[in-house]
């Protein structure tokens, strides 16, 4: 039976009704009959070809939210019918070193399907398969309409407090209040930590003390940035521009680590204050099938979902377009019509 879909056909263009025969199920992977599917932006990206990779006819979407329609003979963990989300990672070799050590997603001997949408069909779809192990189930506590950005989005913010070692103790900054730092927020406070939302819209302050956040600066004010120096144990910086990444440093403490998950194009900055403190300056992409297990139940603990807005699938590119405008509140979830 063939996928159904919404299919790019060139960069920057509209999508459109997409047909494709999957062919057979792969003895180590399921199908997933999608439920719900998240917009990233990394969708848009992939849509405009921005890095070089995409190709077409592109179906985006990797933050899936289904039940398990078919499994692969060697597949024994999952059932069909059970729930399971799927994110940016679709298959890895199991056997490298990385995956040994839980690090699944930094994967280097996969090429081709090791993301859910580079080299194959993603979510924007009635259904889409991956290798099974990167299918993971929902828990108790967390809604399937809202759980697909966890997937992607949810990850990437949540492991630095991981990868760090962060204390509940810890004093958190995080930069850009949207699509990441609204969860980033979350999860911190969540954890324990004192935190504080960076943010160059004020609008966003009473928003972001909602979310979790125990402080806000304006990062337009210079003056409010100088005040905040030594103080952070760890900033996250979630949005993909280039900033004063001189105040950021100064803004950690001694032994402080600022950690980038945007897409910034590139860094500069005066390395003698990161030497003299001990200072130091990290990133990291999404997370293995470990660290997302974990990340579910935390948020399913603490009753934490990302603020969305839902859409019919049929309506992709009116979706694809507030994406772009750069106006959603705060992610944009498209709801599987197709029947």
């Amino acid at each position: 039976m063939p996928i159904r879909a919404f299919a790019a056909t060139a960069a920057g263009k509209s999508f459109e009704p997409f047909e494709y025969e999957p062919g057979p199920l792969a003895h180590d992977e399921v199908e997933i009959n999608v439920e719900y599917c998240g917009i990233c932006h990394s969708d848009l990206s992939m849509l405009n070809n921005d890095w070089e990779i995409t190709t077409y006819p592109f179906v985006p979407g990797h933050e899936v939210v289904g039940t398990i329609g078919a499994v692969g003979d060697m597949v024994k963990h999952l059932k069909v019918g059970q729930r399971v989300g799927l994110g940016w990672t679709a298959r890895s070799c199991l056997t490298c070193d990385l995956c040994i050590d839980g690090k699944h997603n930094l994967c280097q001997q996969v090429d081709d399907g090791m993301a859910t949408i580079v080299g194959r069909h993603g979510g924007f779809a009635d259904r889409v398969r991956c290798q099974a192990i990167w299918a993971l189930p929902l828990p108790e506590g967390v809604e399937p309409k809202s759980a697909g950005p966890l997937f992607c989005g949810g990850i990437t913010v949540f492991n630095p407090l991981m990868l760090n070692n962060i204390k509940p103790t810890a004093r958190v900054g995080v930069v850009g209040i949207g699509g990441l730092g609204h969860m980033a927020v979350a999860f911190a406070d969540k954890w324990g930590c004192d935190v504080t939302a960076f943010s160059t819209s004020p609008a966003k302050e009473g928003e972001a003390r909602e979310m979790g956040a125990d402080h806000f600066i304006n990062s337009k004010e210079k003056a409010a940035l100088e005040a905040a120096a030594n103080s952070f144990d760890m900033i996250i910086v979630t949005v993909n521009v280039p900033l004063d990444w001189d105040m950021y440093i100064q803004a950690l403490k001694p032994t402080g680590r600022l950690h980038i998950v945007g897409a910034i194009p590139k860094f500069e900055a005066t390395w003698m204050p990161i030497i003299g403190g001990e200072k130091s300056l990290g990133g990291s992409p999404t997370g293995g099938p470990l660290a997302i297990r974990r990340m579910l139940e935390f948020a399913g603990r603490h009753r934490i979902a990302p603020m969305v807005e839902e859409f019919a699938l049929t309506q992709v590119n009116e979706a694809m377009e507030k994406l772009r405008s750069g106006s959603p509140r705060y992610r944009i979830v498209l709801k599987n019509d197709l029947g």
